[in-house]
């Protein structure tokens, strides 16, 4: 089978797409056939080995010392169980599948194996590979932030970055919690913001969110942006700051996966999906999400492009 390899840390070209063995499940694992997956700023971050110099040798003990232990990235996919392992209870041969791979990563080749108690749910029926498979990290992550920011109805949100994979669907999440929300995007991107439900909408570049005397129960940065000490005073008293940078990778639970699985089935929450590339253009993948100007996900799907 075909997988694209991170034959160590650098730029996009180390990586590489290799035929290797197709693996077998184990007792507890489904061998899945992928149909979609996304290049993600998880997958940049340990290609490129981007880590806080606090952190570097930590980082390395886990990730890998020369290169990365895990060579094949990929946090989340959609895919068909094509085999079980024999303890397997929850799936069957044929079931379309979801799955947040998270660190375990693997879901940039063909096939994959899972472990049964993992990150994953039967795909909903109505959304296809591609969306569904560009759903997971962004939405878990919005709804760990959310949930730590202690949305409330009614509070008024205000979400920097609304463009972006966990932008989108930070918007989506907190209509779908019944809170007032306010998008910061670029001007390309008003429309966008709009359309997914959020009630205001700022350019950034024409003007400073902090400046315009509104305040905000939650801000939620989810580029990692902008700072605490800069968000303060458009905040309330009790507000709070949260932002996905550096406060920790989203602690994620099995009923979060089927709790936006169900969100996917009723239309609450979709994806936004910029562009697609194939398997073997993964590198020209890399350097088009580094640039740090995508809106939503950037999708790669297995041997056709169906986006």
């Amino acid at each position: 089978m075909k997988a694209m390899v991170c034959t160590k840390y650098g730029s996009a070209d180390v990586l590489q797409l290799k035929e290797i063995e197709k693996p077998t499940p184990k007792a507890n694992e489904l061998l899945v056939k992928v149909h979609a997956t996304t290049v993600s700023a998880g997958d940049l971050r340990v290609r490129s080995f981007n880590s806080p110099i606090l952190l570097w040798i930590p980082m390395r003990l886990v990730l890998g010392l020369r290169k990365p232990r895990k060579p094949i990235l990929g946090v989340e996919l959609a895919g068909e169980v094509e085999a079980i392992g024999k303890e397997v209870k929850r799936f069957k041969k044929g079931d379309q599948i979801i799955s947040l791979t998270g660190m375990n990563f693997g879901a940039h080749a063909e096939y994959t194996c899972l472990p049964e108690d993992g990150l994953m749910a039967i795909k909903p029926a109505n959304v296809s590979y591609e969306a569904a498979a560009s759903i997971l990290y962004g939405a878990t992550t919005a709804l760990y932030f959310l949930r730590k920011g202690n949305i409330q109805k009614r509070q008024k949100i205000l979400i920097y970055g609304a463009s972006g994979t966990v932008g989108t669907f930070a918007i989506q999440l907190a209509k779908y919690f019944e809170a007032e929300v306010t998008g910061v995007c670029s001007t390309t991107n008003l429309e966008l913001v709009k359309s997914l439900g959020a009630d205001k909408v700022i350019d950034y570049t024409k003007e400073d969110f902090t400046n315009k005397g509104e305040n905000y129960d939650i801000i939620f940065d989810a580029v990692g942006k902008n700072s605490k000490s800069n968000c303060k005073k458009a905040l309330t008293p009790n507000g709070s700051y949260v932002t996905v940078d550096g406060q920790g990778i989203a602690k994620v639970r099995i009923e979060d996966i089927i709790f936006l699985k169900e969100l996917m089935e009723t239309g609450e929450i979709t994806s936004v999906i910029d562009r697609c590339y194939l398997l073997e253009q993964i590198a020209e993948a890399h350097k088009y999400v580094e640039k740090g100007h995508k809106k939503g996900s950037v999708v790669i799907t297995m041997g056709h492009d169906r986006c």
